[in-house]
Formats: C-alpha cells, structure tokens, sequence
C-alpha cells in the first residue's frame, strides 16, 4: 500500500474525531464511540491486528480511563469540599482584595498557579484543579475551561516532576545504543539528555512568555462585554511580567538543574512574584475589567457545576485557611514525586494486569493513593478537619462530585481505548509500523530539509492522539531521532522541539477537554473550546519549529553526534 493511503487512513480516526467535534459541533458523548469503532476497523482490517490485541488495547484503555476518573473526582471533591467549608468564599473575597480585575486573577491562577500543579503532578491535573476554582470565583465554566487547557503549554514538558523528559524520553529512544556512541565520543548519555532538557527549557522558555497574554487576549475577545482584543493588550505589561517571572527561574532551572523542577520552581517563584506585585498594584491597569452580568451570559458558556455561595451556611474563615487544602495538594504531590522512599509506599498499592487477555504484551496497573487523585482525596479529609466541617457537608459534596463523574465517564470509555488501539497497532500481522509512526514518516519523506518546521507538529499529534506529552515522547522520540540523522542534524534538538510540540499538543488532546469539561459540568461542548485552543496550538508549534530551522541552518546549532 502506498505510504501517503497509509498514513491517510491511520490518520483518519483523528480526521473524523475534528469533523464531528469542531465542524458539526457533535457532543464527544456521540462522536467518540464512532471514532473508536472507525479505529478498531483499520486496526483490524488494514493494520491487520489480532482481534485479541484490539480488545486487549480497548481493557488497557478502561484501565486507564479509571486513573482519569479518579483524578477528576478528587478534584471535583474538593472543591465540593470547600464550597461547603466555607472556603471558596474565602478564596473569592481573596482574590478581590488582590485585584478584582478578571484579567489578574486569570493570570495568578491559571497561568502560575496551574504551572506550579502541572509541575508537580502533570496528566492533566492543572486544568481540573484550576477550571473549577475559576468557575467558583465567578468565571464562566467555558472560559474557566479555555484557560485551564491553555496552561497546558510550557510547564508540561516538565510535568509531574520532569516525567515526559526522564520517562517518555529516557523510554522513547534506544539508549544503550546511544549512550555507546556518545561515549566513543567522548560524551555520555546524562550529558545528551541534559542537553535536550536544556533546548527544551530555552525553547520553551522564548515562546511561551507571551502565553500569558494570549491567555487575557482570548478572554477578553470571546468572554468580554465589548468581544474585544483591545481590552486583553491594556494588561500587556503585566501579562509578560507574568510570563517572565515563570519563564526565567523554568528556564535557569532546567539549564542547571535538570528537568525534575522547572515548571515547579518556575510556578512557585512565579507565584510569589506576581501575587506580591498584584497586592501592590504594579503594572496593574488603572481600569479594571470584568464579564457582564451573569444573567446575560449565553446558555453555551454555563456549566452544570454551580457555586451557590450566597445559599451556604458555613462560617467565615481568613485567606490562609480557605487556601491550606491547595497548598497541601501542592506538598503532598511534590513529596510523593520527589522522595522515592515515599513514592514507592504510595506505588506499593496497587492493582496490576501484566498481560491482557492473554500473551499480548499488554499492560496496565491503577495506583489509587500515588495517583493525583488519591491525594486530592487525601487532602479532602484533612480539609473536614481543618475546616470544622459538619459530616452532612462531606456526605453532600461526594454525592454532588459523583453525579459529575457519569457523563465524563461514559466519553472516556471510548476515547482512550481509541488511544490504546492506535499507540498498540506496530504489533500486527501486516508488518507494518503503528499508526502513529506511519503518518510522522510519509511527513518526514514528504518535507526533507523543512523536517525541522515540522518537527513539533509531529510531537503534537502524537500528544493529540494519547492526551499525554510522555506518550508522544515515547511513541516518537525514536523517529524524530532517525529522522535528524538521516538529514545530518541535531537530533538533541530535534527530540527537544518533539517534547516542545507533544506539550503544546495538550491543548488540543480530546480526552483532557473532557477531563476539564467534567469539573465545571461541561460536557458536550469539547468541539467548542477546541475551536478556541488550537490556535494558540498552531502559534506554539509554528513557533518552535521556526526556532529549530533558525537554530540548525543559521546558528548551526550540533551535538556530539552529529560532531562525530
């Protein structure tokens, strides 16, 4: 079969999920189990996979979608938590003495308080610990959603504690091979991976102080009484000092340190910086900016998921207090990744299937307390005590944190086993490679020289596809790596701007919409604010790739491999 009908047909489940979901404007709980039969199809047709590793994919998928699950629950509980302690209020009075303007508070919690949970715990987290604290201070569910999913940009390739890097990486290219070619060099494998970690921090470092504003831009543009961009440019100064007290510690983080703690130490001085800036007013706009009205907000930006503060009974509480349970989250995440000891106790619960169905070679495990979601559930406990809570507020807010979990749930059951079916198709009896690896070859030979312009929207498809920038990195590092030597480049480089294009591709990963989607109350309009982050998406991918063929063909940018 030619490679172009190949790569056409392994890219069609994605091409029909767009379709139905951006232009027809289907609920995902209707597209998606179209796309999944679609891809089960050319699994079994053309890739020719055994029936029994589609359905092996499909259970490793179910697998999966429980740990999504959980980490969605935990965070819908505790907020439901804090509604009920009295703690949300708190947190919105807060953030109204530090700027009641819309387009600060947006920056503060979603840009450097999402970096800092996506540092420490990644997969999503930030965007479902953020959209709904958003919603509760009186953001419309839609906007609280755009500008969860938008902060999944710079800080995730140093998510969860540096995992894409030192797990999809480390995983994704053929290091003994490697590591032995470097030392003929007179190099060593940490050394090489040091210096993709340090390209993808400086990268991302460059394109991603404007995020911020792009961020307050669409806010403005799409939420805005006035629908204006005007008002998103009077917070520029603001909006890039914002990006700059992020970007500037992320970077001199990853160039030194390593990739564990960028986005961590990034979100935490960043937050310190910017909060304290905020409180005194610089660069603060002398007008301050607010949405109309909530009575006169469309239908479709309103989610299931209200904050009916005025109707709660809970007693007052100082800003310190309300906010201990997120700042515990934050501990407790950054404790459990960065000593083993503790990780390991955590991982040590846990429920494994080593081979699905048989001789597969398929596999999956659900770790409860070492996933986000069990310390969000962790953290909900300590809440009842700190906060004096009434038992009948708990038993309230679980049962209102379940009803939320039944329409994202039933999305989930198609959309990662659909995943699965796509990263597990290289096992087939047509020998040919997965899916996956069949649409980023026919680019590579379709492109030569350009390859590194496109080098991130590689990366990115592969994070569309998974939802994750580990998994890309795992599915594709390898190739992005073949690929630069076959043209006689860097491919430190190349393997960094794959990292940089998976992170940006999040933006635009279907199931984290719906993950997002499920803590406001939103589902069903995933197509509505995809038509929204893929443009900042091409923006960050457009923009790497210029880095990369700026780097290569004008700096000369090597590495020791190439060197020998």
């Amino acid at each position: 079969m030619q490679p172009g009908i190949l790569a056409l047909l392994a890219f069609s489940p994605i091409l029909l999920a767009a379709i139905l979901l951006v232009g027809l404007r289907w609920p995902a709980k209707r597209a998606m189990p179209l796309v999944y039969l679609l891809t089960a199809g050319i699994g079994l047709y053309v890739w020719e996979m055994s029936l029994n590793r589609v359905l092996a994919s499909t259970v490793q998928g179910l697998i999966i979608t429980i740990g999504v699950l959980w980490i969605i629950f935990g965070a819908i509980l505790l907020l439901n938590t804090l509604k009920h302690s009295g703690g949300i209020t708190a947190i919105r009075a807060g953030f109204a003495t530090i700027s009641p303007d819309r387009r600060i508070q947006a920056i503060i919690i979603a840009w450097l308080f999402g970096c800092f949970i996506e540092g420490a715990s990644g997969f999503g987290t930030p965007a479902a610990i953020a959209a709904p604290l958003l919603v509760a201070i009186g953001f419309p569910a839609l906007a609280a959603v755009m500008l969860g999913m938008l902060v999944q940009s710079t800080p995730v390739s140093f998510g969860a504690v540096g995992t894409p890097i030192i797990i999809g990486v480390n995983s994704g290219l053929d290091t003994a091979t490697l590591g032995a070619r470097l030392v003929e060099q007179g190099s060593s494998w940490d050394a090489f991976l040091q210096l993709i970690t340090s390209n993808v921090a400086i990268i991302h470092a460059t394109v991603g102080t404007v995020m911020p504003l792009i961020m307050v831009l669409m806010l403005t543009r799409f939420f805005g009484k006035e629908k204006s961009w005007k008002a998103g440019f009077e917070v520029l100064p603001f909006a890039i000092f914002a990006g700059l007290a992020f970007t500037l510690p992320y970077a001199a983080t990853g160039v030194f340190l390593g990739p564990e703690f960028p986005s961590l130490a990034g979100g935490l001085i960043g937050l310190a910086i910017v909060t304290t800036a905020a409180h005194f007013g610089f660069l603060i706009p002398k007008s301050t900016w607010d949405f109309a009205d909530a009575k006169e907000w469309p239908s479709e930006w309103l989610g299931s998921v209200e904050m009916k503060l005025d109707q709660l009974t809970a007693k007052p509480m100082g800003t310190l207090r309300a906010w201990l349970p997120y700042v515990l989250v934050g501990l407790l995440l950054v404790i459990s990744r960065v000593f083993p000891e503790v990780g390991a106790a955590l991982k040590s619960v846990v429920l494994v299937f080593p081979d699905l169905l048989g001789e597969t070679g398929i596999k999956a495990d659900f770790m409860p307390l070492y996933l986000p979601g069990g310390i969000l559930v962790a953290v909900v406990i300590a809440t009842f005590f700190l906060h004096g809570m009434k038992l009948r507020d708990l038993g309230t807010a679980v049962g209102e944190s379940s009803k939320v979990l039944l329409g994202a749930g039933f999305v989930l059951l198609f959309t990662v086993p659909m995943v699965r079916i796509l990263i597990n198709s290289g096992v087939n009896a047509s020998a040919l490679p997965s899916m996956p690896i069949a649409m980023a070859q026919w680019v590579a030979d379709s492109v030569g020289s350009i390859y590194p312009l496109l080098a991130p929207s590689v990366g990115a498809l592969g994070a569309f596809i998974a939802g994750s920038n580990t998994v890309s990195n795992m599915m594709l590092s390898q190739f992005q790596f073949g690929v630069a030597e076959s043209l006689g480049i860097s491919g430190a480089l190349i393997v960094a701007v794959q990292a940089i294009g998976a992170a940006a591709g999040n933006m635009v990963a279907i199931h984290n919409v719906v993950a997002a989607s499920a803590t406001v109350g939103l589902l069903g309009r995933e197509g509505t604010t995809l038509r929204k982050t893929v443009w900042p998406t091409f923006y960050y991918i457009l923009l790497t790739g210029v880095i990369a063929m700026l780097a290569i063909y004008v700096f000369g940018v090597s590495d020791p491999l190439v060197a020998g």
